[in-house]
């Protein structure tokens, strides 16, 4: 949990929770409820990671998009040069 969550209480508040808590419950069934409450975040934040990967993984897997939101070619077109078979063919003229 993060500050956030208890900004609202300040110290006293936090140990009258505590004692309500501990009246509640008992001495004994306290470490059980401290252990299945970990194992519960434990598990959300396992959980979360999983998505998070899975997420990033379809992204990595997801083919590149152009610009306009269009798939990339797949397959790139080289220019090349072919050089005129005969030289006096040539379309520039030496002058």
């Amino acid at each position: 949990m993060n500050a956030v969550t208890f900004a609202w209480l300040n110290g006293w508040e936090i140990v009258a929770i505590l004692v309500v808590v501990l009246v509640l419950f008992g001495a004994r069934r306290l470490p059980e409820l401290a252990r299945g409450l970990g194992q519960g975040i434990r598990e959300f934040k396992k959980a979360t990671r999983d998505v998070t990967d899975e997420l990033q993984q379809a992204i990595e897997d997801e083919p590149p998009r152009s610009a306009s939101g269009r798939k990339a070619p797949e397959k790139t077109v080289e220019q090349v040069s072919v050089p005129p078979s005969d030289p006096s063919a040539s379309s520039e003229h030496k002058g």
